[in-house]
């Protein structure tokens, strides 16, 4: 028995060695004929360069096989790579591979943790430095980054692809900190050393609800960073009020923010390229902001190509140009209109309502409102040691109606408008003296105006407001960079101008006030930076010339890292401000853009002095992210009337302080083309007034909890998000219900002893990319604003009415709003 088994085994082994014999010595054909023949059979096409296939050949298919063993019967015999594009086409190219070791060009080290991407794949170098992936094209733009060192951006036929070679990064000397985390929240929104958030919009993904790489929309998605009243126009930083902002559009201090009086920003998205978010531990080369700084940059390189860009959505239509001017220049030029004088949309119809919401432009006829704005940069390099920018913008909303009454039995109607416009223009002068110091020189001028006419039918009167701020600023800051240590010193020189004019024609009144303040401040800062260790710490002293006042401000900022994935960060700050949006009466400037800018008296209007200090731990591991801050925030000189009261203390006029305890979290996990983010936010927020009756009790922007849920998927063509913001309600007071009218006024409970209904709201959007031709590529995209539809109060006021009684009138936000956006680029 034994025997026969062993002859049985024989016989099959020599079986299988002629079935094998057989099939290697099977006639070879050509990969074009094997092609042919699926293409038949399949009904499927394959595209591939003309020159790739000639000479291959190939062991025919079984013809059993299914069409997806045949394609991977064909990837193993030719080494080529058939990538599926759609059901019925097939892409055929040559495996190419890219190996190297990434060095630091001065001293010839290991990079490890660089990373390196094309089109399509994505490369960690090791601790020697090495990396390895393989492309699909020698077209493929391979991009190579390290913190510290500057990016390499090549095509792959640019590389050496035979042997694995040293790739050699340059030190970055950044005028800004380098990054230290990417994908701080989405891909482009990133952590820098000096613990400051940069959003870089050339490789942003996508947030919940947005269509457009809005700054003022997208930095509400960081922790403690909102709108109590859903607006880019009163932001609200660590509880702080939109006035305590310092926002600079390329260096240049903006006083004017919004478009649609506040609902979208009025910085054309196509030109600003990146922005930096500082909520604590600032530059000393930074003044105002005692709340927070938001900083837009323009691109800052000379780029050699023409290209543009040109949008239109529900509510404006941009154009976008880049004019090369020779070899060492360029010229930027973007514009925006809104698109309402040729076409209405549902969503410019829910941003009208909104804004108009019980104002004198809800109820009155022929309403007509229109918004502009047109930036310009131009940039030139006259050698490589020396760089000027020029920066110049306008900003227009204006909004007009018709009042009309009868009079003596006849039909009567006086035209009321609101307009509010910025200008702007700013130089920036670069200078390298050697190759560790150079000056930077920046030069600008900023002008505001609001100004609203209120005609009175009835009265036969007509008001004049207006609310105007012209400011000149130059600065010096000269830096020394010697290896691990950055020396700043520098002088900046401040004038400011604010004219409020109030202005009735019958009985004639006419009241104007101008302020002027000028201000000198010098400062100096030493940022020592290690791998693991970075500490800056410095001081800015700053001389009030009307007051005859000196503000000594230290600044601190520190990280040490603990092993390969803890970070720890320890910040503070003393910070001034001399001027503040104030608000008089609730239907100033036609009821809609109700604040004006006020210049400090140092008396009733109190120079603005923060205090903060915050500690943070931050834990990175593969693919999560956990970041947590405490921080405790001290403002004094606030008033009543900056603090948007509408309910009690709305007509009070007093000074004091607030103090803020609070607490962030931000958990991020990223998949292969998915990143999810959970975040909440804990304050405790509290004014502190010694001249009114309820000396302290909770802030107007006393957000005791808030939470964001988030994902988006990005892939080559798409990028799709969707997430849930949830807050507890705003503090609010109420009328005494046993007594709530006293000398004919609403009498009220305890200060902000209540809360409106929570805050919620889901939103999603979607961005489809694609080539149109090898000029023209195209994006489109639709979003959806509170999905759900819920209507989210955003403040309550209190009237006495004519039968003696109380009414309760509520403002709320958007409801459902759809938009959707074409973008072609060239």
């Amino acid at each position: 028995m034994n025997s026969a088994r062993h002859y049985i085994y024989i016989c099959l082994c020599f079986i299988g060695l002629y079935t094998l014999h057989a099939q290697n010595s099977s006639p070879k054909v050509t990969l074009l004929q094997v092609l042919e023949d699926i293409s038949e059979e399949h009904s499927i096409t394959f595209n591939y360069e003309s020159n790739l296939l000639k000479t291959i050949t190939v062991t025919p298919l079984a013809p059993q096989l299914s069409l997806s063993e045949k394609i991977k019967n064909l990837e193993q015999q030719t080494r080529l790579i058939f990538e599926k594009i759609s059901e019925r086409v097939y892409t055929i190219y040559e495996r190419i591979s890219l190996c190297g070791y990434i060095k630091d060009e001065e001293f010839q080290n290991p990079l490890f943790g660089a990373t390196v991407t094309s089109e399509s794949e994505y490369a960690i170098t090791n601790s020697d430095g090495y990396f390895e992936m393989e492309l699909k094209s020698l077209n493929d733009l391979i991009t190579i980054r390290h913190i510290g060192f500057k990016t390499i951006k090549r095509e792959a036929n640019q590389f050496n692809l035979q042997d694995c070679t040293a790739i050699l990064m340059q030190i970055h000397q950044e005028d800004i900190a380098p990054v230290l985390i990417e994908t701080y929240l989405v891909k482009g929104i990133d952590k820098r050393e000096d613990w400051s958030t940069s959003i870089d919009y050339s490789q942003f993904s996508l947030l919940p609800g947005l269509i457009e790489t809005d700054v003022l929309q997208t930095v509400q998605a960081l922790p403690s960073i909102l709108s109590v009243d859903e607006t880019v126009s009163n932001i609200n930083i660590r509880g702080g009020s939109n006035d305590q902002n310092l926002i600079l559009w390329d260096n240049i201090k903006m006083y004017q923010t919004g478009h649609f009086f506040g609902l979208i920003s009025s910085f054309n998205p196509l030109m600003t390229q990146s922005a930096h978010v500082i909520n604590n531990g600032s530059d000393v080369t930074l003044t105002d902001g005692v709340s927070g700084t938001i900083h837009m940059q323009t691109n800052t390189q000379v780029d050699q190509e023409f290209n543009g860009v040109f949008g239109l959505n529900f509510l404006n239509a941009e154009l976008f140009s880049n004019i090369p001017i020779g070899s060492k220049s360029s010229l930027q030029i973007a514009g925006r209109k809104s698109i309402n004088d040729f076409t209405g949309t549902p969503t410019y119809d829910a941003y009208f309502n909104r804004v108009t919401q019980d104002t004198e432009a809800e109820t009155n006829s022929n309403q007509e409102f229109d918004f502009y704005d047109t930036a310009l940069r131009w940039l030139y390099k006259p050698s490589d040691r020396d760089r000027i920018r020029l920066n110049f913008i306008i900003i227009n909303n204006d909004l007009g109606f018709d009042e009309t009454a009868t009079i003596n039995g006849l039909l009567s109607s006086k035209r009321s408008s609101i307009s509010q416009n910025s200008i702007a223009v700013g130089i920036n002068y670069n200078k390298a003296w050697s190759d560790t110091f150079k000056s930077i020189l920046d030069i600008y001028e900023t002008d505001y105006k609001l100004s609203a006419t209120n005609a009175d039918v009835v009265n036969n009167q007509v008001q004049l407001q207006e609310n105007v701020v012209s400011e000149t600023s130059i600065k010096l800051d000269n830096r020394l960079d010697l290896k691990q240590w950055r020396l700043n010193v520098g002088y900046q020189f401040t004038e400011t101008e604010v004219i409020n004019l109030n202005d009735i024609d019958l009985p004639r009144l006419v009241r104007r006030d101008e302020e002027v303040l000028r201000e000198h401040a010098t400062f100096a800062q030493a940022w020592y930076r290690t791998t693991n260790f970075s500490i800056k710490g410095g001081v800015r002293a700053n001389y009030l010339t009307p007051f005859e006042t000196i503000i000594v401000e230290p600044r601190l900022n520190i990280r040490q890292s603990i092993g390969t994935h803890i970070e720890i960060e320890v910040q503070g700050e003393f910070k001034h401000q001399s001027t503040s949006q104030i608000v008089n009466f609730q239907n100033d400037f036609l009821g809609i853009e109700k604040r004006r800018w006020q210049l400090t008296d140092n008396d009733s209007i109190p120079i603005l002095k923060s205090k903060q200090a915050s500690i943070g731990l931050l834990y990175k591991r593969k693919s999560w992210l956990v970041d947590a801050k405490a921080y405790y925030k001290v403002v004094d000189g606030i008033t009543t009337q900056s603090q948007s009261f509408t309910t009690k203390y709305e007509f009070a006029k007093e000074k004091g302080q607030y103090d803020v305890f609070g607490l962030e979290l931000l958990c991020r996990k990223q998949f292969k083309n998915i990143t999810s983010w959970l975040s909440y936010a804990f304050m405790n927020n509290t004014y502190s007034f010694e001249t009114l009756e309820d000396d302290v009790f909770p802030s107007n922007f006393d957000i005791s909890h808030s939470v964001t849920l988030g994902s988006t998927f990005s892939n080559k063509n798409w990028n799709i998000s969707a997430g849930l913001n949830y807050r507890i309600g705003n503090p609010t007071s109420i009328p005494l219900t046993e007594n709530d009218i006293l000398d004919n006024t609403v009498n009220f409970d305890k200060a902000n002893n209540e809360r409106l209904e929570d805050y919620l709201r889901i939103d999603a959007s979607a961005i489809y990319k694609f080539k149109i031709s090898d000029t023209f590529r195209s994006e489109v995209g639709a979003s959806v604003w509170n999905v759900s539809d819920r209507q989210n109060a955003i403040n309550d006021y209190y009237r006495v009415n004519d039968a003696n009684t109380v009414n309760k009138f509520s403002r709320f936000s958007l409801g459902l709003t759809t938009n959707a956006v074409l973008r072609i680029y060239f």
